[in-house]
């Protein structure tokens, strides 16, 4: 038992986290062994399985994270870009795997992320499920495929609670359309529309965002021309996909070389 994969969680407390929690415990292939909250959070020193209402797993949660993640063989992070960097100075000097689910992330924190994916192994996707990162290839195939006579839209769902628009994976299929035509989202990307916009840019790629009640996540990639439409859709229904994807992110990371990577990596759908 002692020889598995020591797994940290961080955000604990959050959906994903307490999902995480649940994942890694359940898992034959890797075990719970730290569990982080922020300073001052109410589950400071509780066993995380009694924090989150069931039996004790044997964690406290902690909200100094060094000496966990000092003992950890992978560090796993949906939180928000802030903590994320800073996390990744840890696992950086720890050369922990380092998990990265957290979406909103700014070009000077990025940059951050991949000087710290110089000494440790960092796996970072907007999205974690296998659906997600095929229908992010199949996207990419798509848009190689058609002119700019199809228009490209992006329309993303997710619960009320999420505090970043478009979702992460949402920009990810935006990068994915845009490679396929040859060009740069930060040159072709429509953000979401209000009032009297004008006409649609010929070749840009626009995004919308829904948020309501508890939509775990769904996505639309519309190539839209005259007289036809192409969509391809993604609909998540459990947070469970995101947490397996996690793990399996966190395993295959381990013994690798120093590098940035993300699901496509993982799951062996990446470019040759």
């Amino acid at each position: 038992m002692s020889d598995l994969p020591g797994i940290v969680i961080t955000g604990a407390s959050g959906r994903m986290g307490r999902m995480l929690v649940r994942t890694v415990s359940d898992s034959p292939h890797a075990r719970l062994i730290g569990a982080v909250e922020r300073p001052g959070h109410d589950w400071i020193g509780r066993d995380v399985g009694a924090a989150m209402g069931g039996t004790d797993l044997g964690v406290t949660v902690t909200d100094d994270p060094l000496e966990v993640v000092a003992r950890a063989h992978a560090v796993i992070d949906f939180t928000s870009p802030e903590a994320s960097v800073e996390m990744a100075t840890l696992t950086a000097q720890a050369r922990v795997v380092h998990v990265i689910g957290t979406t909103g992330f700014d070009e000077g924190q990025l940059k951050k992320l991949d000087a710290a994916a110089r000494h440790a192994v960092i796996v970072r996707a907007g999205n974690m499920s296998l659906g997600v990162n095929l229908l992010t290839q199949l996207t990419r195939k798509v848009a190689a495929a058609l002119d700019e006579d199809f228009d490209i839209e992006i329309v993303e769902a997710h619960h009320n609670r999420k505090v970043d628009a478009p979702s992460g994976t949402a920009l990810m299929l935006g990068e994915a359309a845009a490679d396929g035509r040859g060009v740069a989202l930060s040159a072709v990307r429509d953000a979401a529309r209000d009032g009297l916009t004008g006409k649609r840019e010929r070749g840009h790629i626009g995004f919308s965002a829904i948020r309501g009640g508890d939509i775990v996540g769904e996505h639309d990639v519309i190539f839209a021309a005259t007289g036809e439409r192409i969509v391809l859709r993604h609909v998540a229904t459990d947070r469970a996909i995101f947490a397996r994807g996690a793990l399996k992110a966190a395993l295959w990371g381990q013994g690798r070389r120093p590098g940035s990577h993300d699901m496509l990596d993982v799951l062996g759908l990446g470019e040759d």
